[in-house]
């Protein structure tokens, strides 16, 4: 897998270094909860597209060089953000309107190769940036600073 890239459907922030992705259909609010967890402190990796490498045992997320920095905030169009590079991937979100109450274990997602924790949420959720601090406290990859 070493050196493997892929290009994923997925915004993906960074969380005290640690990145995170938002997968979901076209219009599942995958920007907002991004913009949301940015106004609380997170940083940008990539909006809409994220590049996947495998370096060994971990997953490096990064932009695209086209969109690197560039963000589409709903009804105001596309605005420059300062993005973070190269960040080591903890968690996947999958969102979702109706995710399950009691998950009873977190599933996996395989991308470029390496396997990272998938926890469902619902973007839309005023509760849904905290809940995704939590999932990446409870299951995330790496050390939670």
């Amino acid at each position: 897998t070493e050196g493997r890239i892929e290009t994923v459907h997925a915004t993906s922030v960074a969380i005290d270094g640690r990145g995170v992705l938002l997968m979901g259909a076209s219009g599942a609010g995958k920007s907002d909860l991004a913009l949301r967890l940015i106004d609380a402190g997170a940083m940008l990796i990539s909006d809409d597209y994220t590049r996947a490498l495998a370096e060994g045992t971990l997953l490096m997320l990064d932009a695209p060089d086209n969109i690197a920095g560039k963000m589409e905030i709903r009804h105001l169009g596309l605005v420059d953000m300062t993005p973070v590079r190269h960040v080591p991937a903890a968690l996947a979100i999958r969102l979702d309107e109706k995710p399950e109450r009691m998950p009873e274990h977190i599933p996996t997602i395989l991308i470029a190769g390496i396997a990272i924790p998938l926890v469902t949420l619902s973007a839309f959720e005023a509760s849904a940036p905290v809940k995704l601090r939590w999932a990446l406290r409870l299951h995330g990859l790496g050390d939670p600073a």
